[in-house]
């Protein structure tokens, strides 16, 4: 899937469409050989508090999908969720059953034409030598809607490629949370996620999936890079990653990470209004770059400041 895809989709996206990728269609695919154990890596992603007299919130940076064996829910991260009474999440993670009953009447296209007809005759090939790769025919994807080829596409290229979705932080948040017995709540519904995409007009959904087939090859090594620079702590190089192609699909770019991040601060804001200590965790590509989460405080004359640790 082209770079921004892959990019929203681990730092600015919720891992709910990633996870149901898969088995919202036929299975073809071939199945990964078992990984073999991995070492333990630290892992020290970056870390904001925004505080007054009684109410702190502390924003964190996500990765949806991750490769098992690095150790980032400790330390500071850990220190921070087990100060906040409760927690919020891009959305609460429902059941599969309860996001599959959502999800499949928005990615299947009942009346259109092949999904391979709509694409430009100059990329067709290209579409199908992609499939090809992925382990899949051809027409595989031609009853979805565009969107969802390429959100499934790049779930495929992920888990291949040692990416998985019950690894991702999300995951290992919510069930802390629910183990310790802290309400958990979502800044936005699953419906919502999903209409960012479903919504798109066709032709930007078409777009989407054919830039995607033209940087195929390049988008794994781009992630790994966005994956070490949230490992260690720098937003600022994963803002840069993030941003190198922001102006190929604005208008995604607009729906997907700026719109939201107002809509965040805007949240936050009010929240600071109330007592309490808070636990915010979203994609990393929200709190990084020059549309961020933290330059939206910044508006409401709210200062997010680093936690070191």
């Amino acid at each position: 899937m082209m770079l921004i895809t892959r990019k929203r989709l681990l730092g600015a996206m919720s891992p709910i469409a990633l996870m149901l990728a898969g088995p919202a269609i036929a299975q073809t695919a071939a199945t990964p050989p078992a990984a073999a154990p991995v070492a333990t890596v630290d892992a020290d992603p970056a870390l904001w508090v925004v505080k007054d007299d009684d109410t702190t919130i502390y924003l964190f940076g996500t990765v949806h999908v991750l490769k098992p064996g690095l150790s980032w829910f400790d330390e500071g991260v850990k220190k921070a969720f087990d100060a906040s009474k409760e927690v919020v999440l891009e959305i609460p993670l429902p059941s599969d059953a309860e996001a599959q009953k959502i999800l499949l009447p928005l990615v299947v296209d009942p009346d259109g034409p092949p999904l391979t007809e709509k694409l430009h005759p100059e990329k067709r090939a290209a579409y199908a030598a992609v499939l090809a790769k992925l382990g899949f025919p051809p027409t595989a994807f031609d009853k979805l809607y565009p969107w969802f080829a390429a959100v499934t596409m790049s779930n495929i290229l992920l888990q291949k490629s040692g990416y998985d979705p019950n690894s991702g932080a999300e995951r290992a948040i919510d069930v802390a949370a629910k183990a310790a017995g802290k309400p958990v709540t979502g800044l936005e519904t699953l419906e919502q996620q999903l209409g960012y995409f479903a919504t798109l007009p066709e032709a930007d959904q078409i777009a989407f999936l054919e830039l995607g087939v033209d940087d195929f090859d390049d988008g794994i090594k781009t992630i790994d890079e966005m994956v070490a620079n949230w490992t260690k702590g720098d937003p600022e190089a994963l803002g840069a990653v993030m941003n190198r192609d922001i102006d190929r699909l604005p208008k995604l770019y607009k729906i997907l990470l700026a719109d939201r991040n107002v809509r965040w601060a805007n949240w936050i804001d009010e929240r600071m209004k109330k007592p309490g200590t808070v636990f915010i965790a979203v994609g990393a590509g929200h709190l990084a770059g020059k549309d961020s989460v933290q330059v939206q405080l910044g508006t409401h004359h709210l200062a997010a400041t680093r936690v070191n640790y």
